[in-house]
């Protein structure tokens, strides 16, 4: 028998569909292909340019230039890609790629060429130039320079050379890494068209004074490989370095001045990851080799280069130098065929001990993707010509901010990378002085990170529940949240680990106050006086305000600032936005309505700024507005056609009790046509909060979830529940949630109790699995990439990043709290495989058999296990694919099985023929 699970709610009621047929046309498939997104989307400095890349879901792209000025469109530019703006704003740049129908029948991929497009701001008139590699544009749009995507001459003079030149030349020749590229660099006057062309050029960088280039030349035998100045004016070139082999790998100009720094390196070391580079500044006319700190240390082919605006300091990144490579040995006569040692030199095996911090996959996926070309932070200050190194090995990690002058945060979760396995993320934070490299401790083993004021004398945390206020001049530790009347622990973490706080807004930029968010408002706790002032009164009227932050390098608040804030109202979901006065603490609401509204840009330079405005029925075009929000200005219209489709009713919201009677809430979306009384088919979408997306524009996408407007489009309702856990009991917690959102349709007479499914993917994939062993409720069930036996899944392995699965369980999303020898009783019973026999509901299973983040075999658990259970189960693995489906093709046929499937259990459709009889096994 099942386990038997209450209804809060009255019995099933049955009744038959019947939905009124409009005028407007139902969505197929192929419309979703024609909706578009704006993607790299750009607002110049000045603010009077908007470019974007207006990308269909299937097709070719369109490249749109606006003016903001007269809020118009200027330009499109045919499958434009990756529109840059230069800092002047007179040019839009757009990469073309090759046509969709190119790209899909063209085997050999790497003849496919991308051209380059520039879009005259003023004029519209746009200029083309065909196999364009790469580009770069002054900052006054005078110059362009870009390496033409041909290939260069094996010689100089282009004729082929004899196997004996090529033996001769080969044993001297100082060859470049095999991808490292060289192509000819055209560089272009784009006010008189007068051109130069350079051969062989590997990196290139243009002047932020836009009157010079540096460039690294390299040829096949090293011999003429230079460094060289060039000057955009005359053309004339100097040469900095002349030496065979020699490199510049990274080039970075100063904002201001005309001096630039590269890191030099020289290919005659063929060890790419020991070869020592050095880090040069070519300043007044000298050229400088910054040495770091520590004279053993060196910089790597791939360490990076950036300044701080103001050009006073240059931030690059350096290393301990490795120690030497050891040689393996190899099998080079008849005796080393037989010794032992050189055999097993030849074996292929990885050790898993038990004392390794991190297991084999971890270890292996964090060498490849850090630590193999790991470096280190380091600062070099212009005025006083002094290094000094900001990370170490013993704590690698800061969070670089170029804009900061004085600290910065830094961390290091070396001592706990056995943890992370099984007990989730921790680490021990520093404040690093920028000036000394100092390195101060703020809190140690914490899950959460610390938020550092600008002068690095102060650092916020949330530990036990409470805002923590520490001086780090004496670690003198405050809890300043402890005797207000507010939440400040999230009170919907429902978790086996510590509550994590809301977050913090910033610090005024004196360092005086630091902002702090609790449920509802924003908070300012004075760092001398421990006082907290509350900002906002989101509390009285349910609503939270949250700080919009649209410049990541700022460092702080002034004190007259006015910040731009969301104000979300938790009951209805209504997001405005409001200005927030930071000196007489007032807020004004500037864009509110039945909508969502989302700042998404500022001009740099400029008092404009983008916003979009969305609902279920309207796409996020873009508008533009000043800081007054008196006006505002629709700029974008990119899918027009949503208009002529039956989108779907004006969703709303539907109350519930969860498992626990708390409140909880979710989306409801009737088909389009839909009356009063009609008793409709119902597809349950769920994950866990879902009500919050009340008021968003669906994704117009084809993959894992379903299409909402596919669905409302044709006759099916669409239920988004939010959805909570108990610890220890996730399964039948959701469940009997579940049942309780879903009994509350019925009991609104607008569900089928015989039409309703229920879609859900990876932790709602194992939900989804889970109910059906619960209740009979749901008559087709669809779940992609479900853990069914976490007995099996708590060792398992999350391949994309190494980590074991055990912290899932113990203290992440699975939610049992417990290891698996302290409870197996709760891995039992929250594990859907072992009540295999219970289901009667038919389900689709979809995995990727190269999942990255669930073992793929849980899905063939499950469908071995109610295969030989005799259930109606039916399993798609799709080959290639890991978690979330990434190949076209694969996207459309799962939707479209997807759909199949609803129609034929909720509609009673025919079956489609795979659902009748699978798909035979067929290899040519």
């Amino acid at each position: 028998m099942k386990t038997k699970l209450t209804l809060l709610s009255s019995a099933f009621i049955t009744s038959l569909v019947s939905t009124t047929p409009s005028a407007k046309d139902a969505l197929e498939f192929t419309d979703v292909f024609n909706f578009k997104s704006a993607k790299g989307t750009q607002l110049s400095e000045d603010g009077r340019i908007l470019s974007l890349s207006a990308t269909p879901y299937r097709g070719n792209a369109t490249g749109q230039v606006y003016s903001l000025t007269n809020n118009s469109l200027i330009s499109e530019v045919e499958r434009g890609t990756k529109p840059l703006i230069n800092k002047a704003a007179n040019w839009v740049a757009f990469t073309q790629v090759p046509t969709l129908l190119e790209k899909e029948t063209t085997k050999k991929k790497n003849t496919l060429k991308n051209n380059l497009v520039l879009v005259n701001t003023e004029t519209g008139e746009q200029k083309s130039f065909e196999n364009v590699k790469d580009y770069a544009l002054s900052n006054d749009g005078v110059w362009l320079a870009y390496r033409s995507d041909i290939k260069a001459d094996k010689t100089d003079n282009g004729e082929k050379k004899t196997k004996d030149e090529s033996e001769e030349e080969d044993s001297s020749a100082i060859s470049p890494d095999k991808k490292d590229k060289v192509y000819p660099l055209v560089i272009i006057n784009l006010k008189n068209q007068q051109s130069e062309t350079i051969d062989n050029v590997f990196s290139y960088s243009i002047s932020a004074t836009n009157d010079q280039l540096l460039l690294s030349q390299s040829y096949p035998d090293g011999n003429d490989n230079q460094i060289k100045l060039i000057s955009l004016t005359s053309f004339k070139s100097e040469v900095l370095i002349d030496e065979p082999g020699v490199v510049a790998n990274k080039i970075a100009w100063h904002p201001i001045e005309t001096t630039v720094a590269f890191t030099l390196g020289n290919y005659v070391n063929e060890d790419t990851r020991r070869r020592n580079h050095s880090l040069q500044l070519w300043k007044n006319e000298t050229l400088l080799t910054i040495e770091s700190s520590n004279k053993e240390w060196t910089i790597g082919k791939t360490a990076k280069l950036s300044w701080s605006e103001n050009g006073k300091r240059l931030y690059f990144e350096n290393r301990p130098k490795l120690a030497a490579k050891v040689k393996a040995k190899e099998f080079v006569d008849e005796t080393s065929l037989y010794d032992i040692e050189t055999i097993r030199e030849q074996k292929g095996l990885d050790i898993w001990h038990n004392k390794d911090p991190e297991i084999k996959p971890r270890e292996k996926q964090q060498w490849n993707a850090v630590n193999k070309h790991r470096h280190y932070e380091a600062v070099y200050h212009v005025n006083s010509q002094e290094v000094v190194q900001l990370s170490t090995p013993a704590m690698p990690s800061v969070a670089l901010n170029t804009e900061r002058d004085t600290s910065l945060l830094g961390s290091s979760n070396t001592p706990y990378l056995e943890k992370i396995m099984y007990g989730g993320f921790f680490a021990d934070y520093y404040a690093v002085n920028i000036n000394t490299g100092k390195q101060t401790p703020i809190v140690t083993n914490s899950p959460f990170r610390p938020s550092l004021s600008p002068n690095g004398l102060f650092a916020a945390y949330f530990a036990d529940n409470q805002i923590q206020l520490k001086e780090l001049a004496n670690n003198k530790v405050t809890p300043v949240t402890l005797a207000l009347k507010a939440i400040f622990a999230d009170d919907k973490h429902d978790y086996p680990s510590d509550q994590p706080g809301y977050g913090f807004a910033g610090w005024m930029s004196d360092s005086s106050q630091v902002l702090a968010y609790s449920k509802y408002d924003i908070w300012a706790f004075n760092v001398n006086t421990k006082q907290a002032k509350r900002l906002t009164n989101g509390k009285q009227t349910n609503t939270q305000y949250r700080v919009i932050k649209l410049d990541n390098s700022q460092v702080g608040f002034k004190q007259d600032e006015t910040l731009l804030v969301t104000a979300v109202n938790l009951q209805t979901k209504q997001s405005e936005v409001a200005k927030l006065d930071l000196e007489n603490t007032t807020i004004t609401k500037v864009l509110s309505g039945d909508k969502r509204f989302d700042i998404v840009k500022k001009a740099k330079k400029a008092d404009r700024y983008l916003f979009t405005e969305q609902s279920y029925h309207q796409f996020p075009d873009f508008y533009q507005t000043d800081l007054s929000f008196l006006t505002t200005q629709k700029v974008t219209d990119l899918n027009p056609q949503t208009a002529n489709f039956a989108w779907g009713e004006k969703p709303e919201l539907i109350n519930y009790k969860g498992f626990d009677g708390e409140d909880l809430q979710g989306v409801l979306i009737k088909p389009d046509g839909y009356k009063k009384g009609d008793k409709v088919p119902v597809v349950v979408y769920f994950y866990r909060y879902m009500s919050q997306r009340m008021f968003d524009f669906p994704k117009m996408e084809l993959n894992h979830r379903p299409n909402f407007p596919m669905f409302t489009s044709n006759g099916y309702a669409i239920f988004l529940p939010d959805i909570r856990f108990e610890i220890g009991h996730p399964g039948k917690s959701s469940t009997q949630t579940m049942i309780n959102a879903t009994q509350k349709l019925i009991d609104l007479g607008i569900a089928d109790p015989n039409k309703i499914g229920l879609q859900g993917h990876s932790w709602a994939g194992y939900q989804s699995a889970f109910m059906i062993t619960q209740t009979d409720m749901f008559k087709a069930v669809v779940s992609g990439a479900p853990v069914s036996n976490m007995t099996s899944a708590y060792s398992g392995i999350r391949l994309k990043s190494g980590l074991a699965r055990q912290f899932q369980y113990e203290t992440g999303q699975s939610r049992i709290g417990k290891n698996l020898f302290e409870a197996p009783e709760l891995y039992i019973e929250n594990s859907p495989v072992f009540f295999a026999d219970k289901v009667n509901t038919p389900i689709l299973i979809m995995f990727g058999d190269k999942d990255d983040a669930v073992p793929w075999h849980e899905g063939v658990q499950y469908y071995l296990a109610l295969r030989r259970a005799g259930k109606d189960a039916t399993f798609l693995q799709y080959e290639g694919e890991p978690h979330h489906l990434k190949k076209f093709p694969n996207q459309v046929d799962f939707s479209v099985r997807m759909m199949q499937y609803f129609d034929h259990y909720l509609k009673g459709q025919p079956a489609a023929k795979w659902m009748i009889e699978g798909e035979a096994f067929i290899s040519e």
